[in-house]
């Protein structure tokens, strides 16, 4: 096998990865007492199976409208009486979602060591603008990357060839980071170096592309750049 060169920038996804999608599950916990995390999971996954729907059917919808259909799916479906004013109150959540406590440690780290950074997500520009800015991240991110404008959610190529277009370098040489399994996978499968953060101990994907790395949170990315 071909000897990847070193990574030369990173770029990370944002949910699950920088912002913790299930922190919503307090504020669920809060309006469905016994039912919050469930809620949260079965939200999650919704909304990731309806970016593959969108994109597979060419019906494009913004991830903020999908998140939306989400909650609503997913509340229905267990029973689950949604307010509007409790469906506000969880979607403002989602717009401040709960951020890593190792983010800002590995991101000065990266900076301190000059390398370029980013964020390429399925989120929309709105979205991520607010999640960054509420996470202090703002200075400390050198793009901020949407697949918005491809009207493709990943793990589609071309929303993984938005990162290559932006930092101008060969996919190889940027690390893709990311705690989805399935979003390194697919970003492997497009050509990044990727690693992914497995904070659940969850098993490989059984499609026969492991990532390139792997830990157990975004504390490892710095081990690939030694200062």
């Amino acid at each position: 096998m071909e000897k990847r060169p070193a990574p030369r920038a990173v770029l990370f996804d944002a949910y699950g990865t920088l912002f913790d999608v299930y922190s919503v599950g307090l504020t669920a916990e809060q309006l469905f007492p016994g039912a919050g995390d469930r809620l949260a999971r079965a939200w999650r996954d919704k909304q990731i199976e309806y970016t593959r729907l969108v994109s597979m059917s060419g019906t494009y919808q913004p991830f903020w409208e999908l998140t939306r259909a989400a909650l609503q799916f997913s509340a229905e479906a267990m029973g689950l009486l949604l307010t509007p004013e409790g469906e506000e109150r969880l979607m403002n959540q989602y717009r401040h979602l709960s951020a890593f406590p190792e983010n800002r440690e590995v991101l000065q780290g990266l900076k301190a060591r000059g390398i370029p950074t980013g964020i390429l997500s399925n989120g929309d520009p709105d979205m991520l603008a607010i999640a960054v800015r509420s996470a202090g991240l703002s200075d400390l991110l050198d793009h901020v990357l949407s697949v918005h404008d491809t009207r493709r959610f990943k793990t589609d190529p071309a929303a993984y060839q938005i990162g290559v277009d932006a930092l101008q370098l060969p996919a190889r040489d940027i690390l893709f980071v990311s705690s989805n399994g399935w979003d390194a996978i697919g970003a492997t499968w497009f050509g990044y170096t990727t690693l992914w953060v497995n904070r659940t101990g969850a098993p490989l994907e059984r499609l026969g592309t492991p990532p390139d790395h792997q830990g157990a949170t975004l504390r490892e990315v710095l081990a690939l750049f030694p200062a």
